[in-house]
């Protein structure tokens, strides 16, 4: 087998990086898997995705495309990885898999339960093989009652309860306008896998990592969720509004909308003089939390007829320098720019020979082995025959 020299690894140019070593073979595909995949050959994994002769559907997800025609969706979720592309149904290619398997510190696979038992590449036997993996299991529901059903995002924003939290409060249940239970699963595994690599660090042995779209939605609802646990009583939708504070909400200006989000009373009476109607602190229907949320109709009238006098931007100055949170609703572009902005280097530039490409950066901050953006996601089997190429981890298991 080739392994590269430890000088050869990826690093930030000095020292490998944090992950350098780590072996994951990866037959997830669409959005969870390849979420997680990308956080982890952001820090050094070396992954490998195992796709079929067709590709991840999201490889055929266009339009858009970037400069090289390649769907943006697939690309958001793919640096930094190699693909070989291998036809499970023929035998060559499923002892390419099985080898793949046996030899990696991490598996991850998203099909439904059954699929990856009928290969040959089950956790009971790529553990007889190699009993150090990690092996992470992505489900829409689970293995139990729940295998047979789809895990699709929106699904699962339905039948989980996003929807009916969202959206506004006399309109029809709306998603969120990203695949976010896709996004969360995918950082739940990210978890689970350094959870077990570290554990395999004190044992030498792996586990199986199970993580599904439902419990990861239901988690993520927090307060909501522990309202409902509380009370029996589940929450409705209120569009942009708060079920316990006010006023914190989508507003609008004289121009564009703007959000304020006043999280106590000192900022409120802030909040009224910033508005030039220091009254409305004083008002008995507005005088705390509890009075604004039950008077939140009322609240809101008072406050868009004072913006109404000026732009959204002027009142998002005024109302920052005054210690009230405020920020106008952007396009992903504002945004985008907004981050940079404020220095927080949202975006990544990957250099690929002739095209520079641009890519969201890693969200995570190390100050010793920070992320790095290596190469582009791949053509479909561009890596085809590859090898492990980094000196493998150390540790008992090896």
């Amino acid at each position: 087998m080739h392994e590269r020299r430890a000088d050869d690894e990826p690093s930030d140019g000095a020292f490998p990086m944090v992950l350098s070593g780590v072996r994951v073979a990866d037959f997830s595909r669409v959005l969870a898997g390849p979420y997680a995949t990308m956080m982890l050959a952001d820090f050094g994994a070396d992954v490998v995705k195992i796709e079929s002769p067709a590709g991840d559907d999201t490889r055929h997800w266009r339009p858009p495309v970037d400069a090289s025609g390649q769907a943006t969706y697939f690309g958001s979720v793919n640096r930094n990885k190699r693909s070989v592309a291998l036809d499970l149904t023929d035998p060559a290619g499923l002892a390419e898999a099985r080898r793949l398997a046996a030899s990696a510190d991490v598996v991850i696979e998203n099909f439904r339960p059954g699929v990856m038992d009928r290969f040959g590449l089950a956790y009971d036997e790529v553990r007889a093989a190699n009993p150090g993996v990690v092996y992470c299991s992505i489900t829409g529901f689970g293995t139990g009652e729940g295998a047979a059903l789809a895990g699709y995002d929106l699904l699962v924003q339905a039948v989980g309860g996003l929807m009916s939290i969202t959206g506004a409060a006399d309109g029809e249940p709306a998603k969120a306008g990203v695949a976010l239970v896709d996004v969360l699963t995918g950082q739940n595994a990210v978890a689970g896998i350094l959870l077990a690599l570290r554990e395999r660090d004190r044992t030498g042995l792996g586990q199986r990592v199970e993580v599904n779209l439902l419990q990861g939605l239901l988690s993520a609802l927090t307060n909501q969720a522990a309202s409902t646990l509380a009370t029996g009583s589940p929450p409705r939708r209120l569009g942009n509004a708060h079920p316990s504070i006010a006023p914190y909400a989508v507003f609008h200006a004289a121009d564009r909308e703007l959000v304020i989000a006043v999280g106590n009373d000192k900022q409120f009476r802030a909040l009224a003089a910033v508005l030039g109607d220091p009254g409305l602190a004083g008002d008995e229907r507005f005088a705390g939390n509890v009075d604004r949320v039950a008077h939140r109709s009322e609240l809101t009238a008072a406050i868009e007829e004072r913006l109404a006098a000026a732009s959204a931007a002027h009142w998002v100055d005024a109302l920052s320098a005054a210690g009230v949170p405020a920020g106008l609703v952007n396009d992903v572009a504002e945004a985008i720019a907004f981050g940079e902005a404020l220095g927080l280097e949202p975006v990544a530039e990957i250099d690929a020979g002739a095209l520079t490409s641009r890519t969201v950066a890693n969200p995570i901050g190390l100050s010793a082995s920070p992320a790095a953006y290596r190469t582009p996601p791949p053509a479909l089997g561009e890596h085809a025959g590859a090898d492990w190429h980094q000196t493998p981890a150390k540790g008992p298991h090896r």
